[in-house]
């Protein structure tokens, strides 16, 4: 599978104009390869963040050189924000969940937790290691989790995303279960930095 990150800071007062744009973004939903988009908006209600999953690496170029541009135009959201940035990769990693599959977690799903995480140098086959043997089964048996998955955006850079039957189902696992796995898996030996989103979803930007 291929991952697709995308971190857009919107202008003020411009939120609903790139809302408006993103719904029209529905309109790949039957594009090949295509097994989800969604996003929501973080804390601060200024940056929209987005995640999307394609079969491969293949299927995801033959749309951005054959489609995208044109669904871009379309939606009409360039002068609505102030940056934005993407970043690709390969899935390396996917968390089983309630869900029976991925596409079926990235329609039901209504919280996005990403954490974007910026390695230590030669520390990613220990990381990995400790998201299979550590993360994903606690996060597994604290309920409410549908599926994962962890995406390498550069040598040293991974995104590691979970999809959430509820806000609440998420607060309790943040609540009672995150502590002692952040402990256990001692993450400062792996990671330098970290940049965790908590993102409720945006019905209407699913594409599935």
């Amino acid at each position: 599978m291929w991952g697709k990150w995308i971190d857009c800071r919107v202008r003020p007062g411009a939120r609903a104009a790139f809302a408006a744009g993103q719904r029209r973004w529905s309109a790949i939903a039957d594009q090949p390869g295509l097994l989800g988009q969604l996003g929501g908006w973080d804390r601060t209600g200024d940056r929209a963040l987005l995640y999307a999953l394609w079969t491969d690496r293949a299927a995801y170029d033959r749309f951005m050189r054959e489609r995208h541009d044109e669904v871009a135009t379309e939606a009409a959201q360039k002068g609505s924000w102030d940056s934005i940035r993407v970043a690709v990769g390969p899935v390396v990693q996917a968390f089983p969940g309630a869900a029976p599959s991925l596409p079926e977690a990235l329609r039901h799903a209504t919280l996005l937790r990403a954490a974007d995480c910026h390695l230590h140098p030669g520390r990613a086959e220990h990381f990995l290691a400790v998201q299979r043997d550590i993360w994903a089964p606690g996060m597994a048996a604290a309920g409410g989790l549908l599926a994962g998955t962890v995406t390498r955006l550069d040598a040293d850079r991974y995104l590691v995303t979970t999809l959430w039957t509820s806000p609440e189902a998420h607060t309790a696992y943040a609540t009672h279960a995150f502590p002692t796995l952040r402990t256990r898996a001692n993450v400062p030996a792996d990671v330098a930095t970290l940049t965790g989103h908590v993102v409720p979803l945006e019905p209407a930007w699913h594409v599935t």
